[in-house]
């Protein structure tokens, strides 16, 4: 068996990012039952992470006389073949290169037809690999260029041919088209492996037939996904579901850098703690203390060292983390830097505990770090797309183990903030290393909507915004944002967070404006009341700061809270949209689907998420997610506590099924959407389906009846 088996999620993974190689055989001939294997090619893709050689190529000795006619083809006679390794031997060498791999080609399934009688032939085990054909994905994107021949392919999209029907120039070939074609096809919405399978099997598939018939290996795309957390055993759910807040040391505890080292390891000795934060000349503390810095310090100058200042040993800058960030960000840190100790801050920056890799031991796992770790350590829009090759696993995992779905939609919406994050940094160094300059005045980026509001799903799209500080010359900076949004927009279209049909992007000139400016516009939003104010001010209000300067976000976002929370207009026209909405059941009681689904975003979470933010608005909540928010508003007087609990328990089912519909849906190649396929729901959970679209109703009592305006 010359492939390895693929994880039971490979389908879901972008095709920018595809652990694939690209092969192509040499052969004594063109009939699949005789042909005997006489070079093997193979390159690896860009996606893939092993450290193995970039390619392979070797002769294999035919056990035959190679016939004239394939010479005069590839140029290999039996005299290159002298001295090479059998095919069970040269097998066996592939297998080690190729690992865990998409194997892609051009007219592949001839390659893979060969292979399988070779094997057959010396009874060795065979197993089909999971397989792209180039050609079928040209023939996908349109007839004409299906036709073409490796080398009309190449000069189609001027790619320089040398070295013709030779495996490994040939593989080379193919995988340079395969990586010319990635564009159009994503322009087709087809971006994951499992979509290019499906586009193939619905365009191609009498051809596919023909190929059959004749011999050809055809692959399918396992239909099913894994439906046991055994498939997932190595996903440890703890670091997903808990913050760093859970887990560290309060009050941090400080010490003077003045003090002798002897004093700070007696107080670490007392207190039972491994760290100490070492404050300077503003008693504010900037360093950390370890037992390992003592232990060095011992080390180097013996018993001296204790009566050495605590300064002359501490680290030189302390890394912190918020209190709200999930453990698995922690162990990301940690890994990639080196470090046993974190400070831990407030939402305000202030240190407020202490963190130590003692205190992460019982939510260590390897995807965790995996995770956090693909997006810091991302150079190009490509490797920013590699996030997807974990989070969808991890989100299955979490599902599987029951978590709470609301902690995986926060960890979904804490990466795809952390994408656009990394995306702003790439765009900067971009734009300075073509001659743009740096930021030519301070700036924040937001992500908006489910992102801000920390539920994201699979289907998630861009919702960025940019508001920049106008430089006290007056001169116009905006261009330089323009390109800035546009660069990031397109990185992230590139990794897999699609443009925003809406438009509600920085690249949009109505998304990037100065701090005046927003101002100005939400103040007009509140002021109008109209509804085609409504989207925007709505996602608006769900934003967060993800990058740059975070104090000029907050000035507007402040700004806009406080009049719209002045503003019983304001709150009326929100309160209108979001009772206003259909209602999903037919007259006989049912629900209403389309080609078979039902939108739960639309009819299920879009009235729950609209009015607890108009909850927010109203009595003054900070917070951004629907459960914080909702639960703060059941503390309030006049607020029922049992509907609040009913509409909380309607929302993370309408989540839960969303996802695992997303989960399903990704598997076999379908468009990620927010409809569930009601017929591929259990029972019970259409019973709880119809319940919690009954509870959807009841936002009109949480708000109060709405007049209208």
């Amino acid at each position: 068996m010359p492939f390895a088996s693929l994880p039971p999620d490979i389908g879901g993974t972008p095709l920018t990012a595809l652990p694939a190689i690209s092969l192509d055989l040499e052969t004594t001939g063109l009939d699949v039952t005789t042909a005997r294997v006489i070079e093997i090619g193979a390159v690896r893709l860009s996606g893939t992470t092993r450290g193995a050689a970039p390619n392979l190529s070797t002769f294999v000795a035919p056990g035959v006389p190679i016939p004239a006619v394939s010479t005069a083809v590839h140029g290999i006679t039996d005299a290159d073949v002298i001295g090479a390794p059998p095919f069970t031997q040269a097998i066996r060498g592939f297998e080690q290169w190729a690992g865990q791999a998409v194997v892609l080609g051009f007219a592949i399934g001839f390659d893979l037809a060969v292979l399988k009688v070779e094997h057959e032939r010396y009874s060795l085990a065979w197993s089909a690999p999971r397989s792209l054909d180039v050609r079928h994905l040209l023939e996908f994107l349109s007839p004409a260029l299906g036709s073409l021949s490796l080398d009309a392919a190449a000069a189609r999209f001027s790619i320089a041919v040398s070295h013709r029907h030779r495996a490994l120039a040939d593989a080379h070939l193919a995988a340079s088209v395969f990586k010319a074609v990635l564009p159009m096809l994503r322009d087709k919405g087809v971006r994951t492996l499992a979509q290019a399978e499906r586009a193939i099997d619905q365009k191609n598939s009498q051809k596919i037939a023909t190929e059959g018939a004749a011999g050809w290996v055809t692959t399918a795309a396992p239909t099913d996904a894994a439906g046991s957390i055994a498939d997932f055993a190595r996903i440890d759910s703890f670091a997903f579901r808990h913050r760093v807040g859970e887990l560290m040391n309060s009050p941090p505890l400080t010490i003077s850098g003045t003090t002798a080292l002897r004093t700070a390891l007696k107080q670490m000795a007392d207190t039972k703690v491994s760290s100490l934060f070492v404050t300077g000349e503003n008693c504010e503390p900037t360093r950390i203390v370890t037992e390992r810095d003592v232990l060095r310090a011992l080390a180097r100058d013996d018993v001296a060292a204790l009566d050495a200042k605590v300064s002359s040993v501490a680290s030189p800058k302390l890394v912190t983390i918020s209190r709200d960030e999930f453990v698995y960000r922690a162990l990301a840190i940690m890994s990639s830097r080196g470090f046993r100790h974190l400070g831990v801050t407030d939402e305000e920056g202030r240190l407020v505990g202490a963190l130590s890799a003692r205190d992460l031991l019982r939510g260590r796992t390897d995807d965790a770090v995996a995770l956090g770790l693909s997006i810091e350590k991302a150079s190009t829009p490509d490797e920013l797309g590699r996030i997807w090759l974990n989070l969808p696993n991890v989100a299955r995992a979490l599902d599987l183990e029951e978590v709470d779905v609301r902690d995986t939609t926060a960890v979904i919406s804490r990466e795809l903030r952390a994408m656009t994050r990394r995306a702003c940094e790439l765009a900067e160094q971009a734009l300075a290393t073509e001659g743009f300059g740096p930021p030519p005045s301070r700036y924040a980026m937001m992500v908006l909507g489910s992102g801000g509001r920390g539920e994201s799903l699979l289907a998630m799209d861009q919702d960025n915004a940019i508001v920049y500080e106008e430089p006290p010359g007056g001169e116009d900076v905006d261009a330089w944002f323009e390109r800035l949004g546009q660069r990031v927009a397109d990185y992230l279209d590139a990794a897999g967070v699609v443009y925003c049909k809406g438009g509600v992007m920085a690249s949009n000139a109505a998304w990037r404006m100065n701090v005046a400016r927003w101002k100005e516009t939400t103040r007009s939003w509140i002021a109008r009341n109209k509804p085609e104010n409504i989207l925007s001010s709505d996602i608006f209000f769900d934003a967060v700061t993800v990058h740059g300067e975070a104090d000029l976000f907050e000035e507007v976002w402040s700004d806009a809270v406080a009049l719209a929370g002045q503003s019983r207009s304001f709150q009326s026209l929100l309160a209108l949209s979001a009772t206003g909405s259909d209602i999903p059941f037919g007259w006989t009681g049912r629900v209403k689907l389309v080609d078979g689904r039902v939108d739960l975003k639309r009819f299920g979470l879009m009235p729950i998420f609209s009015s607890a933010r108009v909850l927010a608005l109203r009595h003054g909540i900070r917070q951004r997610s629907t459960r914080d928010r909702l639960t703060a508003a059941a503390q309030l007087e006049g607020i029922s506590t049992t509907l609040v609990t009913d509409l909380l328990a309607s929302h993370r089912f309408f989540l839960q099924a969303i996802l695992r519909q997303q989960l399903r849906d990704m598997t076999a190649g379908h468009k990620l959407s927010n409809s569930v396929a009601h017929g591929e729901l259990t029972a019970l959970e259409r019973q709880e389906l119809n319940w919690a679209l009954h509870q959807v109703g009841r936002v009109a009592d949480l708000l109060g009846t709405p007049t209208s305006l």
